[in-house]
């Protein structure tokens, strides 16, 4: 049990959007996690609580008595949270929007691409939210999200973003412009499947599996190393195409591999959408094309 005596907010929404469709199935597509996810996300509430919330049929769930009862106190919660949030931020529902968004995409590719939203459509109003660790924690608060991550990791209903193609990068006068792998200095955002051993598997380039990386938990770390001419960052052209064409960075070497992981928009059911949401996704959407 949390010190605070509550549950997560993530095994609450679960549940919540569960009892309302009485599927899995569909919840998860509703809240942009699998099936497995919001199945577990159930157990362990029910774990919390001590009792059971749904019966579990063929293709059919059915609240339990103790779900039943307890529904309703979940649903003024999250109503009560709506409010105290609208009236918070204020503004126009219709024209602001929440968007979660990775945070080495929101430094790299979102923010020198803002002055081109707003022209486009100078009534919207952003709000932008980061979480570098367990973005599916805080991701149910915001009508769109771009994750990075796995295809496999993904819910059916996440539209994968264009793939990226990944490869080294640092600055022209790093080492004097004679760029060495074997004496560099070499940063990599950690957990990466997509990291220095998979490039250089997929150029046939010679490396040292012993030799040492420096790993950040962000590429926003990484990269600003790089910016700064401390060493070489692994990188990919979503993030680092823009700096490249202006010449802040170079690609010390030529080889390139397709990046494992990628990025996903994550958009609101057709009835939930707002002018604002509609006018951000159409846009990322254009940008990205």
């Amino acid at each position: 049990m949390s010190a605070s005596g509550l549950p997560p907010l993530t095994w609450l929404r679960a549940f919540e959007a569960a009892a309302r469709h009485l599927s899995f199935t569909l919840a998860a597509q509703e809240l942009n996690l699998t099936q497995s996810a919001v199945s577990q996300h159930v157990r362990s509430l029910e774990a919390f609580l001590g009792r059971e919330l749904f019966v579990r049929r063929t293709r059919a769930l059915q609240l339990t008595e103790a779900g039943a009862n307890y529904l309703p106190t979940i649903r003024e919660a999250f109503d009560l949270l709506a409010r105290g949030t609208r009236s918070f931020t204020g503004g126009d529902p219709g024209q602001t929007l929440l968007v979660q968004c990775n945070m080495a995409f929101s430094v790299f590719w979102l923010a020198p691409r803002l002055r081109r939203l707003y022209m486009a459509h100078p009534w919207l109003t952003l709000n932008i939210a980061t979480a570098i660790w367990d973005p599916e924690r805080t991701a149910h608060d915001a009508p769109v999200e771009i994750r990075f991550g796995r295809t496999g990791d993904m819910s059916p209903t996440a539209e994968p973003m264009p793939a990226s193609t990944m490869y080294p990068v640092c600055t022209p006068d790093y080492q004097d412009g004679r760029f060495d792998l074997e004496s560099a200095r070499l940063f990599d955002c950690s957990g990466m499947m997509g990291n220095w051993e998979y490039w250089c598997g997929a150029t046939a380039t010679s490396f040292d599996p012993a030799q040492t990386v420096n790993l950040t938990s962000t590429y926003v770390i990484a990269m600003q190393a790089a910016l700064h001419g401390v060493g070489i960052c692994m990188s990919h052209d979503t993030l680092a195409a823009d700096l490249v064409a202006s010449g802040d960075l170079v690609r010390p070497f030529q080889g390139t591999a397709r990046l494992p992981e990628g990025y996903f928009l994550l958009t609101p059911a057709s009835h939930d959408q707002t002018p604002a949401s509609r006018a951000f996704v159409e846009w990322v959407q254009s940008e990205m094309a």
